[in-house]
Order: C-alpha cells, then sequence, then structure tokens
C-alpha cells in the first residue's frame, strides 16, 4: 500500500472534491483519479461516490477514511519517536475543547504548559461548534476532547470531569436586580436572549430547562462566537444564559455593568473527557491528557 494513496483520499475526503483536492496536492486531477482507482481496488469497494456536488463516502469508505487517519498518525509518530529516540517526548497531539464551556478557557493555559514541559510536542487545538468531537475521535481526526456529556457513544469512552453551572447574564437595562440568589427561570419569559443553535449542548440544556417550567422562551439571534456574544450583551441586545467559566468571560470583558445571577431551577451539564475506547494513547497524548487533567481540576477548586 503506498502511503501516498491513503494522504490523497483524506484530502479528497475532507476538501468534498477531487478537483479542489487535485488543486490541494499539487497533482493532475486525472493522476488523483487514478491513485482513488487503486485505493478502491485494493480493498475491493467502491469508497467514494461522485455527484454534481462534489463526493460522499460510501460505508467502505468511511471504513477506509477512519483507519487512514490512524494510520497516518501512526506513522507521524513512528518518525517523530525516531527522530526523538533516547530524548524527550515528541509528536503531534490533536485536542478538541468545546466552544462555550469551561474547556474553552483552557486553550492557552494547555499550549503553555505542554510547550514548558514537552517542547517536542506538536499541539493541535480545535475550538469547533460545527463538528461532532465524538465522531472526529472515532474517525481518527482527534485524539481526545473535552466536550459535553457522558455518553453512552460506541466507539468512544467519557470520563465526567466537572459539572458545570449555567448563569444567567444581562445588561442593567433589563431592570433584573443584582441579587446574590438565583433567578427564576419562569421571570425571564420573554425576555430576548442570545444563545448558540439548537444542536450546541448549552442550548439543548436551556431549551429544557425553560420546557419543563413552561416558560417561553425566546431567542432573537443565535450566536456562535463569543467575542460577538460579549459584544452583544454588554449592547444590551440581549441577554444570555451560559456555562459559569464563559458568564464570568463575558462579565470581564465588558465595560458595561452586567448582571451574573445563577438560575433555578439549577441548569447544569457534565465536562467530560472523550477518548477513543478502541485506539490507546500514544505516549505524547498521555502526557498531553495527564495536563489536561491537571487544569480541569483547577477549575473544580
Amino acid at each position: 500500500m503506498d502511503i501516498r494513496r491513503l494522504k490523497s483520499f483524506i484530502v479528497i475526503v475532507d476538501s468534498g472534491s477531487i478537483t479542489r483536492a487535485a488543486d490541494l496536492l499539487h497533482i493532475a486531477q486525472p493522476a488523483l483519479s487514478q491513485q482513488l482507482a487503486a485505493l478502491e481496488e485494493h480493498f475491493g469497494h467502491k469508497l467514494l461516490i461522485r455527484s454534481q456536488q462534489g463526493v460522499s463516502m460510501t460505508d467502505a469508505g468511511h471504513a477506509v477514511y477512519r483507519h487512514a487517519q490512524i494510520i497516518l498518525r501512526q506513522m507521524e509518530q513512528a518518525q517523530a519517536d525516531a527522530s526523538a529516540a533516547g530524548n524527550s517526548l515528541a509528536g503531534r497531539v490533536s485536542v478538541g475543547l468545546v466552544p462555550f464551556s469551561s474547556a474553552a478557557t483552557l486553550s492557552v493555559d494547555l499550549l503553555a504548559e505542554t510547550r514548558k514541559r514537552h517542547p517536542g510536542i506538536l499541539l493541535h487545538l480545535t475550538e469547533s461548534v460545527g463538528q461532532t468531537y465524538s465522531q472526529m475521535i472515532m474517525n481518527g481526526r482527534l485524539e481526545m476532547a473535552l466536550l459535553h456529556g457522558t455518553g453512552p457513544i460506541k466507539g468512544v469512552r467519557f470520563e465526567p470531569i466537572l459539572s458545570e453551572e449555567f448563569f444567567l447574564v444581562a445588561h442593567r437595562d433589563f431592570a433584573i436586580e443584582a441579587d446574590a440568589k438565583p433567578v427564576s427561570v419562569n421571570a425571564l419569559d420573554g425576555i430576548p436572549l442570545l444563545l448558540p443553535p439548537a444542536y450546541n449542548f448549552v442550548r439543548r440544556a436551556v431549551d429544557t430547562a425553560f420546557t419543563r417550567t413552561r416558560t417561553n422562551l425566546k431567542v432573537v439571534a443565535e450566536v456562535e462566537i463569543v467575542r460577538t456574544l460579549a459584544r452583544a450583551v454588554g449592547s444590551g441586545l440581549g441577554a444570555t444564559i451560559m456555562p459559569k467559566a464563559i458568564a464570568d468571560r463575558i462579565v470581564s470583558e465588558s465595560s458595561e455593568p452586567l448582571i451574573c445571577r445563577l438560575v433555578s431551577p439549577r441548569i447544569e451539564e457534565t465536562l467530560s473527557l472523550c477518548v477513543s475506547d478502541q485506539n490507546p494513547l500514544s505516549e505524547p497524548a498521555l502526557a498531553v491528557r495527564d495536563i489536561l487533567l491537571e487544569l480541569t481540576a483547577r477549575l473544580k477548586s
């Protein structure tokens, strides 16, 4: 098996088009099509379906894509181990940190600690709202992730780390009193809210709380960028309900007077460390995992 064919296959899938993949790989499209044909002949199955919209994977294609990611990462790790034989840990480690959570506040600390302790490790960090981290771990695109939820999901293992409480953050113009007591969900009936889209775990938790209390949830905008959310709340365009770490960030970054209060009934989500239950972590990945667990332990205190 020519490993270049596996690399080309991954680029075709990720780019969604053989034409775009050929441009990215700087090879002629017919040559790339030949590589794909050779790969399909090797496995004895059609891997991709072509259409006017691009390419999509068959079931066999999904299986090959997952293993190709793992094989290439193992090859990279073998090269790094050989280069660093007898020296410090080295290699590429990919970590997903779910946005709108305490995990999103750890990225700089994780980079700093990894560079300090293991300068040979190349850390790849992802904070994306549009991709499912558990699926990326199963496909081999991520080695670990901090995400909301406890599973179970076949193919990955969840290790609950901490529970995040949700807080309301609103401009003083909304006439919500600055009180140490939790604010009732019922008191938020019809208040204009800025929240992530419906597929986000934070949004789901808020939706559930409003549904259970039969409270009208008025979402005036769906925002997936924390900085934009902070500015919008500070401008009085709407209030938001976020895990404490994000609520604290919004308040600290705002020059406007904001109210931050716990919500009742309590809204909370579990933050878990997610890894593959089939592919063991490499030594560099285990080292990064240890740092990540140290950092999350600080959040508990």
